[in-house]
């Protein structure tokens, strides 16, 4: 009788093969409530501002909280997440962060949401760093981009989900808070289940099993001694390593110009992001439910599709010529803007959810070589730092993004021209990357 292929685990029992992948998929329900309840808020401003009175400004703030705490400790989760164990992280993260969603319920003071909101942030940024060392552990270089990209489609979907969810619970119950309940209780019981189902593999399981290093006769290797460092000091020397990579990154033009460009990518992003079911709520008197499901179904539905064709197209020009991918990412940027502008300038409702969906393909061409492009002119060594750099400063950016247009409304202008306005930010964050893209190029002539 033939058996299926096994391999070890970290307390030495063997693991059927199918695991890694299971893995995958008890990731991607978890980043379906990460997205899902960071992005909720969003759906029920308008009913806030009803209730409570909070206006635009307050709103802005509320949403841009989650932002700027999850910005601040993005390089203290990686650092945490490269010397403890990453089942705990995660788990931990999603218990925290679903608690606290279920706290926002209780709100009923900007300061409260803010709060929560920021709590929110912290618990969530321990998520991404502390799953993606994991998946790797578990998928080898033959695996680990379709892993990684099967995972990836949970933020697409929680980003749907969780606002159209928030907004029909809203509009169907007539109270805003019950979909904050009910999200927060799902989350912690996905994982009290996940707990007994989700391990902790080995540092370079995955390589270690494929070459030998790990079998069923010697099936546990220590982690690396840097693994073992006390928390503090190895918080301090991430902090620390960061802001190293930061500077270099401001001796590298290339790099410098693409991690300018994200700034303001993630600053138009969540600009429509947060203030979206707003907009079309009121300038289209749709209802809660509607306004959500809009504002968030059609651009997210085509930047999945946006970010595979702009994989592919990078990939080819990035062969042909150094500097091809930021090249189709200041593409991308290009023909996105004019759907921008019509997106606050146009007065059918149509027209607005065609504009949409073309902006969101293009920004999946943009986003699907975010890293990519940052990797082709950064040192193999520097990789992480960099991203760990280029994340926090992006991440501020959002924060600015969802704050500035509820301040913008309440001093006279309307949301429509702010939308409109953002697109002059893509036209040339767009020149940026075209720039960044000749440099990656005459940078890699000079070195043949």
């Amino acid at each position: 009788m033939q058996h299926e292929p096994t391999a070890p685990t970290t307390n030495g029992r063997p693991r059927r093969s199918w695991y890694p992948w299971a893995v995958v998929g008890m990731l991607w329900f978890i980043c379906f409530f990460n997205y899902a309840d960071r992005l909720a808020i969003n759906a029920v401003l308008p009913i806030l501002e009803d209730e409570f009175d909070f206006t635009k400004e307050q709103q802005g703030l509320i949403a841009s909280a989650f932002m700027w705490v999850y910005a601040i400790s993005a390089p203290l989760a990686g650092g945490v997440g490269d010397r403890t164990s990453r089942k705990m992280l995660i788990l931990g993260g999603l218990y925290v962060w679903s608690i606290v969603t279920g706290f926002t319920a209780a709100c009923t003071r900007p300061w409260q949401f803010i709060f929560v909101r920021g709590a929110e942030g912290f618990g969530e940024t321990f998520y991404f760093p502390a799953s993606m060392s994991l998946l790797s552990d578990y998928h080898s270089k033959r695996t680990r981009s379709r892993a990684m990209s099967l995972h990836q489609t949970s933020v697409y979907a929680g980003t749907i989900g969780g606002s159209t969810f928030a907004g029909w619970m809203a509009y169907v119950t007539g109270d805003w808070r019950y979909p904050f309940v009910i999200l927060g209780a799902a989350g912690v019981a996905l994982g009290i289940v996940l707990a007994f189902f989700l391990r902790e593999p080995l540092r370079n399981e995955a390589e270690r099993r494929e070459s030998g290093e790990l079998d069923t006769v010697h099936p546990t290797i220590r982690p690396a001694a840097a693994a073992n460092q006390g928390f503090f000091a190895g918080a301090l020397a991430t902090f620390v390593d960061v802001f190293k990579s930061g500077w270099q990154l401001v001796q590298n033009p290339a790099a410098l110009l693409l991690v300018t460009a994200f700034c303001g990518a993630n600053f138009v992003a969540f600009v429509f992001m947060t203030w979206m079911p707003t907009f079309l709520k009121e300038k289209y008197e749709l209802n809660l439910a509607s306004a959500a499901f809009s504002a968030y179904f059609f651009m997210q539905a085509a930047s999945m599709i946006g970010a595979v064709v702009g994989g592919v197209l990078a990939d080819r020009w990035g062969q042909r010529r150094a500097g091809g991918r930021s090249a189709v990412q200041g593409l991308g940027l290009i023909f996105g803007a004019p759907f921008i502008y019509w997106v606050g300038a146009t007065p059918e409702l149509n027209i607005v959810l065609i504009a949409m969906t073309a902006f969101g393909f293009c920004k999946g061409v943009y986003d699907s070589n975010i890293w990519a492009s940052l990797y082709d002119v950064v040192p193999a060594e520097s990789r992480g730092k960099a991203v760990g750099f280029t994340n926090m400063i992006g991440w501020l950016a959002a924060g600015v993004g969802a704050a500035v247009p509820g301040a913008l409304v309440d001093r006279g202008l309307s949301m429509s021209q702010i939308l409109s306005s953002t697109a002059v930010v893509y036209i040339a964050i767009a020149g940026l990357l075209f720039l960044a893209s000749m440099l990656t190029a005459r940078r890699a002539a000079a070195s043949e």
